[in-house]
């Protein structure tokens, strides 16, 4: 992992600065905000040993991207990291829980994951994830790394309809090529949701899409959150160079 201690990016002239959590303290204040977004605002079930507070046992082993407010010291986004061995150390990826990522077993090496990703409400004007995206950059950047990979949630308030149509418009422009296809654990029954009408993208996948990542294969359904979940897989080598100029420094 990083020295924690080494802050990403300050952007003095900015309303938002991204760094990693240096203590248990720090880390709390990542969890309040995910439990806050989705416990809370999302509904989703989540199982943990302080209230109040998003925790599973994979945080222990994440280093914790956090963007504050300068001006309140709020943190009011968050992503978590999980670099390739602490993954072999606890055992899997998250996204094992719900993909069988045996395609990707030769990237492992070189693979962080990427999870948990979340922005407070009143932050979501498109600042705070690029920071966070400024943050990872050079995360990948220092450590080596040269691949990303996570799941990218769809709400499913629908019954799924919008994830079937979004998984559509991905497959058909940003599919990863077969030696690196995933199978879904609980697979979303795609071919019967899908009426054929376009649906937006959501604005986490669209960033991905445009930094060059790609759908590994069909959605699962992650009925503890209550969403379709896509994973996705970022090569930085093919990192779309207009944006790499954005968040590489």
């Amino acid at each position: 992992m990083l020295d924690p201690r080494h802050q990403l990016h300050p952007a003095a002239a900015s309303r938002y600065h991204v760094s990693l959590a240096v203590d248990d303290r720090e880390i709390r204040e990542a969890q309040r905000l995910r439990h806050r977004v989705f416990a809370e605002a999302m509904g989703a079930r989540l199982s943990s040993v302080l209230p109040g507070h998003d925790i599973d046992l994979y945080d222990p082993y994440c280093d914790h991207l956090l963007v504050r407010e300068l001006v309140s010291g709020e943190v009011v986004g968050t992503y978590r990291i999980l670099p390739p061995d602490a993954a072999e150390r606890v055992g899997s990826y998250y996204s094992e829980q719900e993909f069988d990522l045996t395609r990707l077993q030769f990237l492992r090496p070189r693979m962080a994951e990427l999870g948990r990703s979340c922005v407070h409400p009143a932050h979501r004007s498109g600042a705070v994830i690029a920071r966070l995206w400024m943050g990872l950059a050079d995360y990948m950047t220092r450590a080596g790394y040269e691949y990303i990979v996570g799941c990218a949630s769809i709400g499913m308030a629908d019954g799924g309809h919008v994830a079937a149509s979004v998984y559509r418009q991905l497959a058909a422009r940003h599919l990863a090529p077969v030696e690196w296809h995933t199978t879904a654990r609980c697979r979303l029954p795609v071919e019967s949701l899908d009426d054929g009408r376009s649906a937006a993208l959501p604005p986490l996948i669209k960033g991905y899409s445009r930094l060059g990542a790609m759908v590994c294969g069909e959605p699962a359904w992650d009925p503890d959150f209550n969403t379709a979940d896509l994973l996705m897989l970022l090569p930085m080598a093919q990192l779309s160079r207009s944006y790499a100029r954005r968040f590489v420094k």
